[in-house]
């Protein structure tokens, strides 16, 4: 893309390639950017669970929360597990950050997650691949979460089936569901899961307008 943004400075030079103004302020500004978040994480305060620590990344169809969206799921989860509860966030990371920094409350929590940068966080990080719904460590018993908050990867009926095989063996009974509002049925098909009122969002806006959906009795409504 930069090429085509490139200028050509006099025959003097020996048409030696020079950025445009305008390419050039963005680079600046990019490169900035990048400083100041390296700043930060080697700052004494940086927290390492606060959202956008580890960026987004396309590739894997990863959009992060708003953090006050996070906040909402993530409170909405202590909640529904309960005192002492067992969370299990499946590939739905920026809720696992928030809930980390609630550690002062009486529950745990565990992140299913297929992208490695997240073992940083340690034994509390299961590597996961919903290709594989069911390939967990044998520590991970059945039924032995009291609430599973999942948000699948990519809007397809191939994914949210096989994220739910994973679901379904996770959960006790309690599953909140996070995905496009395109997949309602699909959502209700699967995991027998309604839609609820709240709206999430991300801190990008995203083109798909995505729902909350849960089995129970929840404070999304």
């Amino acid at each position: 893309m930069l090429l085509s943004c490139l200028g050509k400075m006099d025959d003097d030079d020996d048409d030696i390639p020079q950025l445009s103004s305008h390419t050039l302020a963005a680079l600046q500004e990019f490169y900035l950017e990048q400083q100041q978040r390296e700043g930060m994480k080697t700052s004494q305060g940086f927290n390492q669970y606060s959202i956008g620590s580890i960026e987004e990344d396309w590739q894997l169809s990863q959009f992060w929360y708003s953090d006050e969206t996070a906040s909402c799921l993530a409170n909405e989860a202590v909640v529904a597990a309960g005192k002492g509860g067992r969370i299990a966030c499946v590939s739905a990371p920026s809720v696992y950050q928030k809930l980390k920094e609630q550690d002062d409350k009486d529950f745990s929590v565990c992140i299913l997650e297929y992208d490695r940068r997240f073992s940083v966080y340690g034994e509390e990080f299961i590597f996961y691949d919903y290709n594989h719904p069911l390939n967990l460590p044998e520590n991970i018993l059945p039924h032995s979460f009291d609430i599973v908050i999942a948000d699948p990867p990519y809007l397809s009926e191939e994914c949210l089936q096989k994220t739910a095989e994973t679901i379904k063996y996770l959960t006790k009974g309690k599953i909140l569901l996070c995905t496009g509002a395109i997949m309602e049925e699909q959502a209700a098909k699967h995991l027998g899961v309604k839609i609820c009122k709240f709206i999430p969002k991300h801190s990008r806006n995203l083109a798909n307008e995505f729902r909350c959906y849960v089995n129970y009795a929840s404070g999304l409504d």
